[in-house]
C-alpha cells in the first residue's frame, strides 16, 4: 500500500511516496520535468507487491521545503547529493535506481561517479549523457531546441506560465500527455516559486555531456515515438555501459512512460531485479 513519506536531507525536507515492505530491497525512483509524484505510482504499486521497498521522492525544487533559489544550487553534484542524502536516510547503503526524463539524467550521472551504492540502473526515455551528446550532431540537435530557451531566466516562465499555465499544458499535451495528469501537473508548477524551480534544472545542470562509462547493470527503457529524444542516442547508449545492458523499446510509445507503459516497465524492471536477468 503506497504511503507518504518526509526525509530530511543536508537541511531540507523531501516529500515522498512508498510502496513494500519496511525490510525489502530498496529501490529509488527520480522523476523528471515537470512531473509529479504520481508518475511513479504504477511502478510503485508493482515493485511493493513484488516485495520491494520503492521509494519515489519529489526532488529538489518540486518539494515545497526543498526548494533553494539560484539555478547554481541546481548542478549536477547537488542533485547526485541529495539522492545519496535520501538513501542514507532510508537506510539504504546500495540500492536500485531508476529515473525518467531528468530523473534518468541524475539517475546515470549517480550510477557513474557512485557504482559501489548502485545495485542496478534502470534509465526511462533519457539516454547516456554521452550518446546525447554525439546525437547532436543529427536531428536530436532540433529535438532539444527547446532547452536553450528554457535556460533564460523569466522568458520560459511568462512563455510557459501565461494563462494559468496555458503554455505548459500545451507543451505537455502535445509530447503526448493525456490531458488530465498535464492539468495536474500544471496545478503543481503554479505554486509559488515551482516553476522557476524546475526551470533551474535546465539552468544549472546540464543533460549531457562528458560523463563516465557505467560499470552497474543497466536497463534503459525508451518509446519510438518520444518528441524529445530521439533514436541516435537511444540506439548506441549500449556503448557507454561496461556492465550487462538490455535495451527496451516501447513500440508506439512516446516520452511519457513511466505514466502510460507502467506495467511494461514494471515488468521489465523486475524481470531484471527479481530473477536476476541480466
Amino acid at each position: 500500500m503506497t504511503e507518504r513519506l518526509e526525509l530530511p536531507a543536508r537541511g531540507m525536507v523531501f516529500d515522498a511516496l512508498a510502496d513494500g515492505p519496511a525490510g525489502g530491497e530498496p529501490v529509488l525512483l527520480l522523476h523528471g520535468f515537470p512531473q509529479t509524484l504520481a508518475c511513479w505510482s504504477g511502478v510503485l504499486a508493482a515493485l511493493g507487491s513484488a516485495g520491494y521497498r520503492a521509494v519515489a521522492p519529489a526532488q529538489r525544487g518540486y518539494s515545497p521545503r526543498a526548494r533553494p533559489a539560484g539555478r547554481h544550487a541546481y548542478r549536477m553534484p547537488e542533485l547526485i547529493a541529495d539522492v545519496l542524502a535520501m538513501a542514507e536516510q532510508l537506510g539504504a547503503g546500495r540500492f536500485h535506481l531508476a529515473g525518467h526524463d531528468w530523473g534518468g539524467a541524475v539517475a546515470w550521472a549517480l550510477a557513474a561517479r557512485h557504482p559501489e551504492r548502485v545495485r542496478t540502473l534502470t534509465a526511462v526515455s533519457t539516454p547516456h549523457p554521452r550518446a546525447m551528446a554525439k546525437s547532436l550532431a543529427g536531428t536530436q540537435l532540433l529535438r532539444s531546441s527547446y532547452i536553450p530557451v528554457f535556460r533564460v531566466p523569466r522568458l520560459a516562465e511568462r512563455m510557459l506560465g501565461a494563462g494559468g499555465g496555458r503554455g505548459l499544458r500545451t507543451m505537455l499535451t502535445t509530447s503526448g500527455l493525456d490531458p488530465a495528469t498535464a492539468d495536474t501537473y500544471v496545478a503543481a508548477m503554479r505554486a509559488p516559486g515551482a516553476l522557476t524551480a524546475a526551470l533551474n534544472w535546465y539552468r544549472g545542470a546540464l543533460p549531457f555531456g562528458v560523463a563516465p562509462r557505467v560499470t552497474v547493470p543497466a536497463l534503459y527503457v525508451w518509446g519510438d515515438r518520444d518528441q524529445a529524444l530521439g533514436p541516435r542516442a537511444a540506439r548506441t547508449t549500449g556503448r557507454w555501459v561496461t556492465a550487462p545492458y538490455r535495451f527496451e523499446v516501447v513500440a508506439g510509445g512516446g516520452h511519457w512512460i513511466p505514466e502510460q507503459h507502467a506495467d511494461r516497465l514494471s515488468a521489465w524492471m523486475l524481470e531484471r531485479l527479481d530473477r536476476g536477468g541480466w
